[in-house]
């Protein structure tokens, strides 16, 4: 089975449609699909419905999609980093559902373990538990959350092989694995693929049964907040 394409727009030929459930890998600007987000905006599809941590940034990332008016729903956690993010939220443009970041993660990775939901803690007795089902454990209320299944996954990953297997850096693990779980097809996007056989398996941290489409690519990386310290005097 053939999974490593040339570029974002013929890894995502005929995977994409108005209305769709994409769920999208990274954390701020740290491993975001950059290429595939580009593809996606260039395809024109519309009132598409995505789950990540957050929205990237005012003309980068994920808020390219939403300078197109592309999106219809955000399911996030954080929104703090894009100033149209909040104006069409504000504005009743963007209907958002705030998920804690923890709760997101285990959404996604619920989903892509089969898992169609599960109680926790966190949001108890918050504008988070409106209208979800509340059971007590030992003596402590517990809110449901449904597992994730999105129509499409993208992702962003240091290393791959020919047959999917993905090895992420740093932060860029922290919503990328769950995230490429949870789709029904997942598209990533890494730095270099390698021959097969020559990732530690050990050091694999999600297995290529999960991923159906790989590009290698060269990404812009920009920096959410750069901020520096004046040079020690010598």
């Amino acid at each position: 089975m053939k999974k490593v394409y040339g570029t974002a727009k013929e890894a995502l030929d005929g995977l994409l449609k108005d209305g769709m459930f994409i769920a999208a890998g990274g954390f701020g600007l740290c491993g975001i699909p950059e290429l595939l987000i580009d593809a996606v905006v260039e395809s024109g599809v519309k009132d598409l419905t995505i789950a990540s941590n957050n929205c990237g940034v005012d003309g980068f990332g994920l808020g390219k999609l939403l300078d197109t008016r592309q999106i219809r729903k955000m399911l996030s956690s954080y929104v703090g980093e894009n100033a149209e993010f909040m104006r069409q939220y504000l504005s009743g443009e963007l209907e958002l559902e705030f998920n804690p970041q923890g709760t997101l993660a285990e959404r996604m990775r619920a989903g892509g373990s089969g898992i169609p939901g599960f109680y926790t803690k966190t949001g108890v007795g918050t504008v988070i538990a409106e209208g979800k089902e509340v059971k007590t454990f030992d003596g402590q209320d517990y809110i449901l959350e449904r597992g994730i299944v999105a129509d499409l996954s993208i992702v962003k990953a240091w290393k791959a092989d020919d047959t999917g297997n993905l090895v992420f850096r740093k932060t860029a693990r922290n919503f990328n694995p769950p995230a490429a779980m949870c789709g029904r097809v997942c598209v990533a996007e890494v730095e270099e693929i390698v021959p097969r056989g020559s990732l530690d398996p050990d050091m694999i941290h999600l297995p290529g049964i999960y991923v159906h489409r790989i590009i290698q690519g060269a990404q812009e990386k920009r920096i959410e907040k750069v901020t520096t310290r004046p040079r020690e005097e010598a």
